[in-house]
């Protein structure tokens, strides 16, 4: 999932894809890259952000969702707001990228009178603008599980069929250092919730705080957390650097196949 921020403000690349024809631009070189689907934003949600009301992440979303609904791969909008999700879904949304896990009033319905739409549904605790601020759990991965197990079945009661469902854990919406590594290494137990895992892991601050590397810097910690998230489960990655991703994964797919070959050979050969 490649990530397309059309916001001034967002913790990694804000402003440089504000205008909608450097997100267009950007979005088509993502293509190019490789991208599996692409994840268009119009609000950050990095820690301390701020609101941007429904008509503005309209107006930055809605025109780069129209200009990118004939190439043919699928088109994500991340956001919390029903108004918002019901016209990117007209305008040719295929998923609906909530950080809220549809808890505004008027999310799931929004979600459930499209019968084809995808949605992921992530955990956070707090708002973005109080997530970091003392961030505490007993058992974070039980936690982190049992909120999506409950957002789930809210989904589901809805009238939201389980197969359109997606998970993410949120690292970094209300975690500590500790608490994300805990959740990366612990990441395979979300995956008996029985529906598709997204790991968003691309530079962020749980990168740096291990190498020391600005945001700008840190294309290898994120291939190395995004290789591990995939080793542990995850069926989406959701990152800045498509192709650098693409290839390690390829590298990783290579081993696995080589390693299937030949327990399939093994098995042929004793009967």
């Amino acid at each position: 999932m490649g990530i397309i921020n059309v916001t001034p403000d967002s913790f990694s690349d804000g402003g440089h894809y504000f205008s909608t024809q450097q997100a267009i631009a950007h979005a088509k070189n993502l293509i190019e890259e490789g991208a599996d689907i692409l994840d268009i934003g119009g609000e950050s949600t990095r820690p301390g952000s701020q609101q941007v009301s429904a008509d503005e992440e309209l107006k930055r979303v809605i025109p780069v969702l129209e200009a990118l609904a004939d190439t043919q791969i699928p088109l994500s909008i991340d956001t919390s707001k029903p108004a918002v999700m019901e016209r990117a879904i007209a305008a040719g949304a295929c998923m609906i990228n909530d950080v809220n896990a549809l808890r505004s009033p008027g999310a799931l319905e929004a979600v459930a009178h499209s019968n084809h739409v995808q949605v992921c549904l992530m955990h956070m605790q707090g708002t973005p603008q109080t997530m970091q601020a003392n961030p505490q759990y007993c058992d974070i991965v039980q936690e982190v599980n049992d909120f999506l197990q409950q957002r789930i079945q809210a989904a589901t009661a809805a009238g939201i069929a389980k197969n359109r469902l997606v998970i993410d854990p949120g690292f970094g919406f209300g975690k500590t250092l500790q608490h994300n590594y805990t959740l990366l290494n612990r990441l395979d137990r979300l995956l008996d919730l029985g529906v598709p895992l997204l790991a968003g892991l691309s530079r962020k601050s749980m990168l740096g705080a291990v190498t020391g590397n600005s945001v700008d810097h840190r294309i290898h910690e994120s291939i190395a957390a995004a290789l591990l998230a995939v080793v542990k489960g995850a069926k989406i990655v959701r990152v800045h650097d498509v192709t650098a991703t693409k290839e390690a994964l390829a590298i990783y797919n290579a081993m696995k196949n080589s390693a299937a070959q030949e327990t399939n050979a093994s098995t042929s050969n004793r009967n």
